[in-house]
């Protein structure tokens, strides 16, 4: 259990937060969120001792084990794999321990070392560090390369990987899904759903902190309030509180208007002078219910192109990749390749993709498969190695990619960036852009240097918009946004009139603004028939049939079975696969015996009314809910376990 008591904290002048109670119990899975600058980071930094409190305190069990991702990574010689298993520290001493005593020849202390890496389960350790590599999106062949050949962004996925091998009671992950590209960002929202300490994660993805979390903890205006259930309930709940606190107000606000009046009609006659003293007491008495301030949304929008051709862009049966001499870098190439290329290095090949007037493309495909090699080949950075890319002369794109934000001129301000666009428009019309930004007044001539990841993307943003595109390519434009900007960017999408080709982590802004999704896997660029669901049981499908073809390829040649035996053997199978449709018929049943126990919880929980009884009753209803979740999640993935047997 983790206790906040009367805990303050400010940043320089400014109270972040202030008088927080709460209390964090142990194996919750607790989503951090807020706007910008409320203090989500400094509450964590609290936690890890990195800054004290300005008042107050923090209760933490004794010998809690907490792991968090580092911010920096050292341009180290080390293996990536080696790096990841140093975030066991207790198994790395062991196996140092191992090493020099090995090297003396010392056989006592070999025999300690053993015992403690037994201990500490260290003998699969680098199969479970190899493990984290591959799920992140680390190909086996890089899993021996020097930490200091990765670029910034797989250096920011290896102290990711490192943070999840540390054995810990409280994990702290902040914004982990930055830099993950969709299929690693599935794979973590399932390894943390089964992680067995405290969670506290702070992120700006609705779909992940849906999938992950059971409680939410918002910040605002300095305090804190505890939510039970995910992001979509904690919306619900909020909704629901806020219209309760309006009613309340205008209720209140009537009775304070009708005491007033009996107070300005009666207070100068003397047979209703106590009567009105009493009202004047009684007025001066009531608490003032705040009036519910609307939390100003951030919108902006794309300004209508001039023109939008009916047939945009077309690729006619194009190999896409690096050309001989080239340095292989982006999204879609592991790290390291920082020498030259002594030939053409081909990622998709005989690509046939067409794109019209109004079309709304969403590209799906496994880490590393070519999803950035397409969208480059598009803009016209990458020339097809074969085959024809064709462009109407009116096409006008605006691209963002993941290195677009860091282009930024150091600096230089937003009005200084704006001007080097449009070096002969009236400065007026340039700060009156800017404002539509967000960038109003003097922000528009403050540095970048001071500004946030998130302000720096918003810039990015508003610079392509100058343009009027009447083509969209955005490769992973969400990073550093925060939720209410991510909202206002799939707002602003859904009105773009021209085309859109998107690639992003952002399962609801994938959902919210792509009428259609293709899928870059294995060379091929080709449509996909389904959703964002349909897409994760397809990845899931994939990863199941590749560790089914590894095992058959380590099987060795299979010997000529008698008929008895192959009698014998349909035999067991025809049992096993009996057994097997009964278990999933039992799972189906208790996992929609689960969902509805979830819906009458859910109802619970939405009902204002449940906040004022108990807090154990609540504990015990945020409790059971959890436990049927956890339940729920555990059934779903032998259900799909079965249901992949019975296919195959």
């Amino acid at each position: 259990m983790i206790a906040f008591r009367h805990f303050a904290l400010r940043r320089g002048s400014r109270l972040l937060l202030s008088d927080i109670d709460l209390v964090i119990q142990s194996g919750w899975r607790l989503g951090v969120i807020g706007r910008n600058g409320c203090g989500k980071s400094s509450l964590f930094a609290a936690l890890q001792g990195q800054v004290e409190a300005d008042a107050g305190d923090i209760d933490l069990p004794a010998r809690l084990r907490l792991a968090s991702v580092a911010q920096e990574t050292p341009a180290l010689p080390d293996p990536a794999i080696d790096y990841v298993l140093g975030g066991d520290i207790e198994l790395a001493t062991a196996l140092r321990d191992e090493a020099d005593a090995e090297a003396r020849g010392d056989s006592e202390a070999m025999a300690r070392a053993h015992h403690r890496i037994e201990e500490l389960h260290g003998y699969d350790a680098r199969a479970r560090a190899g493990r984290l590599l591959h799920g992140l999106g680390f190909a086996p062949e890089t899993h021996e390369r020097a930490v200091k050949e990765f670029s910034g962004g797989w250096r920011v996925r290896l102290n990711l990987a490192r943070a999840l091998m540390a054995p810990s009671e409280l994990l702290l992950l902040d914004e982990p899904t930055n830099h993950l590209d969709l299929d690693a960002v599935l794979w973590l929202e399932e390894w943390l759903r089964r992680y067995q300490g405290t969670l506290l994660i702070i992120s700006h993805d609705r779909e992940f902190l849906d999938g992950v979390i059971d409680h939410t903890l918002h910040l605002v205006d300095g305090g804190a309030r505890l939510y039970t259930g995910n992001y979509s309930a904690f919306e619900r709940l909020r909704a629901e509180q806020l219209r309760q606190q309006q009613i309340a107000h205008e209720r209140e606000q009537a009775e304070r208007a009708h005491l007033q009046s009996f107070i300005d009609r009666f207070k100068a006659k003397a047979s209703k002078a106590k009567q009105a003293q009493s009202r004047m007491k009684r007025l001066e008495k009531m608490a003032g219910t705040e009036a519910v301030r609307a939390e100003r949304a951030f919108h902006f929008q794309f300004a209508r192109p001039d023109r939008v051709p009916d047939s945009m862009l077309q690729l006619e049966e194009v190999n896409a990749g690096y050309p001989a001499g080239s340095r292989e870098e982006g999204n879609d190439h592991l790290p390291g390749h920082d020498a030259p290329s002594r030939e053409a290095t081909i990622i998709l090949r005989d690509v046939r993709f067409r794109l019209e007037a109004g079309e709304r493309i969403g590209l799906l495909g496994p880490n590393g498969a070519g999803k950035s090699t397409l969208v480059k080949t598009l803009v016209g950075e990458l020339t097809p190695l074969a085959g024809e890319r064709k462009a109407h002369k009116d096409l006008k794109i605006g691209y963002f990619a993941q290195h677009t934000v860091e282009s930024l001129r150091e600096g230089a301000s937003p009005f200084d960036h704006l001007q080097d666009k449009a070096p002969g428009v009236a400065a007026q019309a340039l700060r009156d852009f800017l404002g539509t930004w967000n960038f109003a007044g003097d922000r528009a001539f403050e540095s970048v240097d001071g500004f946030s990841g998130g302000e720096r993307a918003r810039l990015a943003l508003a610079l392509i918009a100058w343009d009027k595109p009447n083509l969209l390519l955005l490769d992973e434009p969400t990073n550093h946004l925060d939720l209410d900007m991510r909202e206002a960017l799939a707002d602003a999408l859904a009105d773009f009139d021209g085309a859109l080709v998107l690639v992003s982590h952002d399962r609801h802004l994938l959902g919210m603004v792509s009428d259609s999704f293709w899928r870059v896997a294995d060379g091929v660029v080709e449509p996909f028939d389904g959703d964002l669901d349909d897409y994760a049981r397809w990845l899931r499908a994939r990863g199941s049939a590749n560790r089914k073809s590894a095992k058959v390829e380590a099987k060795p040649a299979a010997t000529v079975e008698s008929p008895e035996e192959r009698r014998r053997n349909a035999a067991q199978q025809r049992d096993s696969e009996k057994a097997s449709r009964q278990r999933v018929k039992k799972i189906e049943t208790r996992v929609a015996a689960i969902d509805a126990e979830l819906v009458a919880l859910e109802a619970k929980l939405a009902d204002p009314e449940t906040y004022n009884g108990p807090t154990a009753a609540l504990m015990k209803l945020g409790q059971q809910q959890t436990e049927l979740r956890r339940e729920k999640e555990t059934l779903e993935t032998e259900w799909m376990a079965l249901y992949e047997e019975l296919e195959a």
